[in-house]
């Protein structure tokens, strides 16, 4: 396999990683775009604003998060917060985790 369809493959696998990892938070609270990505680096996953705000808008076509525009700090910024199969989607998510790391660790 050569090394760009690699890297692709992997993308595709971490995509899901992230968005696990983006209701996760938005489950607990509002968060924004750039606290996003600077959180994600912090885990290793370096996400540019041209793949992530793609990415949010597509969890809010489907239904997974809700967005509201705020003044934070003088700045207007999107706040995400997931829904209600937002968090069932989460929930079920950390079920399949823990089965997986169960077999694999």
């Amino acid at each position: 396999m050569s090394s760009e369809r690699k890297n692709k493959v992997i993308s595709k696998l971490f995509s899901g990683f992230i968005q696990i990892h983006i209701l996760r938070h938005a489950s607990k609270g509002e968060l924004y775009g750039s606290w996003l990505i600077e959180h994600l680096q912090s885990h290793g996953y370096t996400l540019s604003p041209g793949t992530l705000y793609p990415l949010l808008k597509r969890m809010v076509s489907d239904d997974l998060l809700t967005f509201a525009e705020k003044n934070v700090d003088g700045r207007i910024r999107k706040m995400y917060q997931t829904t209600a199969l937002g968090d069932e989607v989460l929930k079920e998510a950390e079920t399949k985790i823990k089965e997986l790391a169960k077999r694999y660790l």
